[in-house]
């Protein structure tokens, strides 16, 4: 059986990962892609931490960040869909002039 520890560091290391991601690169779908990343490394954590058969405190906080990650995976890519019809780019230095 593989230790907690393991998990944990592979979820520290995803989300590090995730966090690069979002900073480097400059266009909307790397950086929905790169939220995404960081919210599967915090769902990791809560699981490897909530090992065992009575834990499922952290496995029901788990699937409830599947779900709001799911909604927000639809309704991003909608946001991310309508400012490219409109511009025809997804470059966030294009996108700095958008006004309500």
């Amino acid at each position: 059986m593989t230790p907690p520890g393991w998990f944990l560091a592979l979820s520290v290391l995803l989300f590090a990962l995730g966090t690069i991601g979002f900073f480097v690169k400059r266009d909307l779908l790397t950086q929905f892609m790169s939220v995404e990343v960081m919210l599967n490394a915090a769902n990791l954590a809560f699981l490897a931490l909530a090992r065992g058969p009575a834990k499922t405190d952290a496995q029901i906080i788990v699937f409830f960040v599947m779900t709001v990650a799911a909604a927000e995976a639809a309704v991003g890519m909608a946001i991310i869909l309508l400012v490219f019809r409109r511009r025809r780019s997804i470059k966030t230095e294009d996108l700095r002039d958008l006004k309500g």
